[in-house]
């Protein structure tokens, strides 16, 4: 086996693990190891990720890959071939006045140590954060329509990556379902397909295309 794949083995094993913050609900939620040259940074798992142990496992998981699909990966290619990574990785319950919890700046820094680690052992030369807590920590920008639809440019601790922003894919959510934020939507998957790490997850071992 690889050595870098043992380590991101290891590593999430040892995530798994974590019980850093209190008020967060398990169980640790985790894609699949796979040093990918793409990695996702989700925001947070709901309450249905847990109980199906993968990320993105339900409505707005429907919307995201529907999305993936129209540029050529299927779901079960892409958490095949993705890293799926998330600013936090449990559950953070529900916020009393309605939907989920905001994780903590304590929570998102003890699980940003995990995040960190990933990308320096991963090394990806695409970067998709999804909504805007993961874009924040990548590119600490706010507002979705200054960077959605833009290729941006990650040096951190010696890695250098691309990073093509998307927003979250949540039902609650009309950014993506009106103007501008549709048309900033096509611009950023069209950048995806486009870029030479997408095109590389697209190809099977025979050099064709997986779906």
């Amino acid at each position: 086996m690889d050595e870098r794949l043992r380590s991101l083995i290891l590593h999430q094993e040892e995530l798994k693990n974590c019980a850093r913050c209190p008020e967060m609900i398990g169980p640790v939620v985790t894609g699949r190891a796979v040093l990918s040259p793409v990695v996702l940074i989700g925001q947070a798992p709901g309450s249905k990720e847990g109980q199906l142990g993968r990320p993105f496992a339900w409505t707005a998981g429907k919307t995201l890959f529907k999305w993936f699909a129209d540029i050529g990966v299927s779901e079960h290619v892409f958490r095949q071939r993705v890293y799926m990574a998330a600013v936090c990785r449990c559950f953070p319950g529900k916020n009393p006045k309605g939907g989920d919890r905001v994780p903590t700046l304590e929570e998102i820094g003890r699980c940003a140590e995990w995040l960190n680690a990933e990308l320096r052992l991963i090394r990806p030369k695409l970067v998709i954060p999804v909504g805007k807590l993961a874009i924040r920590q990548i590119l600490a920008v706010d507002r979705l329509d200054q960077v959605i639809g833009l290729r941006h440019r990650f040096c951190r601790d010696g890695l250098e990556a691309d990073v093509i922003p998307l927003p979250h894919p949540s039902g609650a959510s009309t950014w993506h379902r009106r103007e501008p934020g549709k048309t900033l939507l096509h611009d950023a998957l069209r950048l995806i397909r486009e870029h030479p790490a997408w095109e590389e997850i697209c190809r099977g071992p025979d050099g064709g295309t997986l779906r």
